[in-house]
């Protein structure tokens, strides 16, 4: 899968706004808040549970890595995610 169409397919899921549970929420994190070297994926399976966590990191923009977001992309579909938050800020990490 190519990087616009991943981006695509999260950005519409974002804009569905909250649809329920399961939810994955992912948050960007960066040594400034212009890139971000690393996406934290949150799976969250009922309000109230423990979320499960994963994360990728790049030397570049993970926004932009067609390999990372395509992972993120199947993540979403095999989790059967009813809800997808992406924190609009990059975190700055040191």
């Amino acid at each position: 899968m190519n990087l616009d169409k991943s981006t695509k397919r999260i950005a519409k899921k974002v804009k569905n706004g909250f649809q329920g549970y399961p939810q994955i929420t992912l948050a960007y994190f960066g040594v400034s808040t212009d890139i971000a070297t690393k996406v934290v994926v949150s799976f969250l399976l009922e309000e109230g549970a423990d979320a499960q966590e994963e994360s990728f990191s790049s030397k570049n923009d993970v926004r932009k890595d067609e390999t990372i977001q395509t992972t993120i992309v199947k993540i979403i579909e095999r989790a059967e995610a009813k809800t997808v938050i992406e924190i609009a800020n990059v975190e700055k990490i040191n």
